[in-house]
Parts: C-alpha cells; structure tokens; sequence
C-alpha cells in the first residue's frame, strides 16, 4: 500500500483550491463522512452509533451497493444524513478515461435518484457532493464533474480505517491527534474498514461530545 497523509497538507489545499477540504465558516463543528457503502453488515451500525451521539453525517455512497441495499438506503436517509455519489463501482479516476469515468458517476447517481425515499424526493434538489474514490481524479474530470453541479468533497483528516496494517488504537490517534474545527474527517462503512472504524467511531464520538463539537452533515 501506497503512503498516505493522515492530516492533508496545506499546500495540497492551495493547489486544489475549487475541491472541499474543510469547512471553516461554522463555529464549533466537524464533519463526518463514511464512504463505500450501504453494508448491512456496518452501515446500520453506524447509524446507531450516530444516533446515540445526535451526530449527522455525510454517506458517499457507491451506486451499486444503493441498488443491492435500497432500504438501508433510504434508511440514512430517513435519519437526517446527508448523501454523496462515490461511482457506481469505486472507479479509480486516475487509470480511467474521462467519458467512462463520468458515465459511472451519472450511473451511480441515477440509481441514487431511483432509490430515494418517495416523501423526500423534494430534498433530491440536494447540493450534489461527489467524493472521488482514492481522492484520484484527473483534471479533466473534475473540470466535467464541476461542469455538472456537482461540489467535490475531499477531506482534512483521513482515520485509515481501510488500513488493515494499523490497530485501532493507531486508528483512532489518527483522529483525535488531527481534527479541528471545520475539519472533514473521513471514515469507511465497509467490511475492510470494520474492525478499525468499530473502534475509532465511538471514541471520536466521545472526544467531539467532551470537546463540544458538533458533527453536521456538509
């Protein structure tokens, strides 16, 4: 596995400056996201979890787990989250030509739309988020993907739940010792970021309550 920044570098902010990488107007709040699901296996988890902590979040969700699990879904939905396209398959943008690549996203968001719950398809007039998997994408598409409305949303603080090689506890750290306000954290609601996220989510609910910092959806 590649290396990889834990807090995103400020210059990386400067160069890629129409990407979202934090959000500073707002006094006292974070920002969650979980990418790759729906999982029935983690995501209902997730959403307890949130619950428990009257915390909202941002799910980039991928087209064809949407299509497999609709109901779950829409049940993120129905809790108050927010709701982003991650492709239909997590396509890596960088080893993909451009008309494939935003032929993908307009795939996962059609399925997105097919599938949102009937009493709020008002809300489907959302601010249109696009989170790209890997955060790889090259200019030309992000220039298209802009074109079409949507805001691209990458992140301040990556946890590496993904990362099989780190514990928990490194997990966790990764989290606690880089989030500030405004910060965009990302987690995974996938089986591969399972045992990491099980442990880091709470913990990070706990310090964002003790810390009185809101997580609200982007």
């Amino acid at each position: 596995m590649k290396p990889y920044f834990i807090k995103t570098p400020l210059v990386l902010k400067k160069i890629f400056t129409k990407r979202l990488w934090d959000i500073q107007d707002v006094p006292n709040a974070v920002y969650l996201t979980f990418d790759d699901g729906p999982t029935p296996e983690v995501t209902p988890w997730v959403l307890e979890q949130l619950e428990k902590y009257d915390a909202k979040a941002t799910f980039f969700c991928i087209g064809k787990n949407v299509k497999k699990h609709p109901h779950l879904f829409r049940q993120i939905i129905e809790a108050g989250h927010k709701i982003g396209n991650h492709t239909n398959n997590h396509m890596n943008g960088w080893q993909t030509p451009a008309p494939k690549y935003l032929k993908n996203i307009q795939k996962a968001e059609t399925t997105i739309q097919v599938n949102w719950p009937k009493d709020k398809l008002d809300e489907f007039s959302r601010k249109k988020l696009f989170r790209p998997p890997y955060g790889k994408m090259k200019f030309s598409q992000a220039k298209e993907v802009l074109k079409k409305g949507y805001q691209i949303v990458m992140w301040d603080v990556l946890s590496a739940d993904f990362d099989n090689r780190i514990s928990p506890e490194k997990c966790t750290s990764n989290v606690l010792n880089n989030v500030a306000n405004g910060s965009i954290i990302i987690f995974h609601d996938s089986l591969k970021a399972e045992k990491n996220l099980k442990h880091a989510l709470p913990a990070t609910l706990e310090f964002l309550k003790k810390k009185n910092l809101k997580s609200l959806p982007i």
